[in-house]
């Protein structure tokens, strides 16, 4: 990948993308959920570190990405340091924010998704790695264009250096955004970045709508009877 170049598509469902510098990685409904619903919390927990054993990455070196919707914010980032690997994998999760940061290679990264989009964020020139979730809360409060500016502010960022991928979730068809013209997530969320300077070649899209793919959960289609479990998928982004 050159430096401010696209991310490639995902050419499988479960390996989505993988260079000498970064890797990205989406379960399957089959990989069981990623979250933890109702009684769950240990197959929630075992099924991360399999999945993530299965991609050959270490457990221990690997962050879950926990969000909260209590309050009213939801442009809430955060650094995530050496002491931080594990939190949420190998011991109880201690870190809610709506995009965490690494700056280290061989940290990992594990976004539980349902419908929202999980955003890797990379810039090959810095090796700085962000995950941020942008789902309908995030978005109404221009996550997709905050997150960068926090980039920029606190890590001196280009966001013309950025490269994005933004991962499966659900499409307008079977959850349009009413903030913005019933548009889709994917879309309001290309806009956001790109008003906050990445460029739209560098902005590479999943096609796939996990309403309508059942190989992924959709909590949205849970809730209107069209699924029999409420699960989550993983997103895992490690920098090499």
């Amino acid at each position: 990948m050159e430096s401010g170049g696209a991310i490639a598509p995902p050419d499988s469902k479960e390996i989505c993308y993988t260079t000498d510098m970064i890797s990205i990685y989406t379960s399957a409904a089959s990989d069981g959920t990623m979250k933890t619903i109702g009684d769950n919390r240990q197959a929630a927990i075992n099924n991360r570190v399999v999945y993530l054993k299965s991609q050959h990455i270490d457990p221990t070196q690997t962050t879950l990405h926990t969000l909260s919707y209590d309050g009213n914010d939801y442009c809430r980032y955060q650094l995530l340091r050496d002491s931080d690997k594990g939190n949420g994998i190998t011991f109880d999760s201690t870190i809610i924010a709506d995009a965490v940061v690494v700056t280290e290679a061989n940290h990992a990264i594990l976004l539980p998704l349902a419908d929202c989009i999980g955003a890797v964020i990379h810039d090959p020139t810095k090796n700085i790695l962000m995950i941020s979730h942008l789902g309908r809360h995030n978005l109404e409060q221009f996550g997709g264009t905050k997150c960068i500016e926090y980039l920029a502010s606190e890590f001196g960022v280009n966001p013309a250096n950025l490269t994005v991928w933004l991962s499966p979730a659900a499409g307008s068809e079977n959850y349009p955004l009413f903030a913005f013209d019933n548009r889709s997530m994917h879309d309001v969320a290309a806009e956001q970045l790109q008003k906050a300077g990445i460029q739209p070649a560098s902005i590479t899209t999943s096609p796939i709508d996990v309403t309508m793919d059942q190989d992924y959960f959709s909590h949205s289609q849970f809730l209107k009877g069209n699924r029999d479990i409420d699960g989550r998928f993983a997103m895992v982004a490690v920098m090499r």
